[in-house]
């Protein structure tokens, strides 16, 4: 792997201008961040060597290199998610290339089903930590010293003090705000009202099928993560319809402006 990391860091080196200080994943409907990006270089997917190529309708697949509130930063626009058939270990691919490109900080958001009776469809909640059920795990195998220890420490995860200034912003700004644990389940399907149930029961607010292969990856690394997701459905006792994927779009794609202006002015305040 290692090796494949190098080739794919030299390639995007010959191509880009400056380095990144920031990676950014955009997820599910969310991808329009990038037109608030001073573009620089786009390199598709496809062009660059070892990526996989994301297969998932609003996913547009190509890294957006340029600034961002003044701050260097690469942009995935589209993911890799397990359900498409990708290992762990090629989902988070992308994560050990921006990092051994320069990143120090990764964003990352998705859109999820909120099993907190006190969401609503719209709210932008703040991953505070996890719950993986997703039965794999990006560190399976051999550990690679260059990435990281064998055994990495979770005990915070999600940078607490981001998430700090990100809530102090929403609540500045009259954003619809939430903080809880994100649980990550492999997906495709939808979750049954049981399993909706069950989530709440072991202590998730929301679940969703993305983030957190990537927010292992990125704490393996040493890197600093924050991660939001957006309310797009409920799975709540009585709330509970059914859903398509293009209605998660659609709900997703309405908070964008508030995602995306929260971002930004994070952006704004990162050391």
């Amino acid at each position: 792997m290692l090796e494949k990391i190098n080739t794919t860091c030299n390639f995007i080196r010959q191509h880009i201008s400056r380095i990144p200080e920031t990676g950014i994943i955009l997820g599910t409907g969310l991808g329009e961040l990038v037109n608030e990006i001073h573009v620089e270089t786009i390199l598709k997917y496809s062009e660059i060597p070892n990526f996989p190529v994301s297969t998932v309708e609003g996913h547009s697949g190509q890294l957006v290199f340029g600034t961002l509130s003044g701050k260097p930063v690469v942009a995935m626009q589209g993911r890799f998610h397990y359900y498409e058939g990708y290992s762990m270990q090629q989902i988070t691919f992308p994560v050990r290339v921006m990092k051994m490109l320069g990143i120090r900080l990764l964003i990352a958001s998705n859109a999820t089903g909120g099993v907190n009776p006190s969401f609503h469809i719209g709210d932008i909640m703040l991953i505070t930590d996890h719950i993986n059920l997703m039965g794999d795990n990006p560190l399976m195998g051999i550990n690679i010293p260059e990435l990281g220890t064998r055994f990495p420490d979770m005990s915070e995860t999600y940078d607490l003090q981001l998430v700090e200034k990100a809530e102090k912003i929403a609540r500045k700004h009259n954003l619809p705000i939430q903080k809880g644990v994100l649980a990550a389940v492999s997906g495709p399907c939808f979750e049954t009202p049981a399993e909706y149930r069950y989530l709440r029961t072991i202590g998730a607010d929301a679940v969703g099928m993305s983030v957190i292969p990537e927010a292992i990856a990125a704490k393996h690394m040493n890197l600093r993560f924050f991660a939001l997701s957006v309310i797009s459905d409920l799975g709540v006792e009585g709330k509970i319809t059914e859903v398509s994927h293009q209605e998660v779009q659609e709900a997703a794609a309405k908070v964008e402006p508030a995602l995306t202006f929260l971002i930004k002015k994070l952006l704004e305040v990162v050391v």
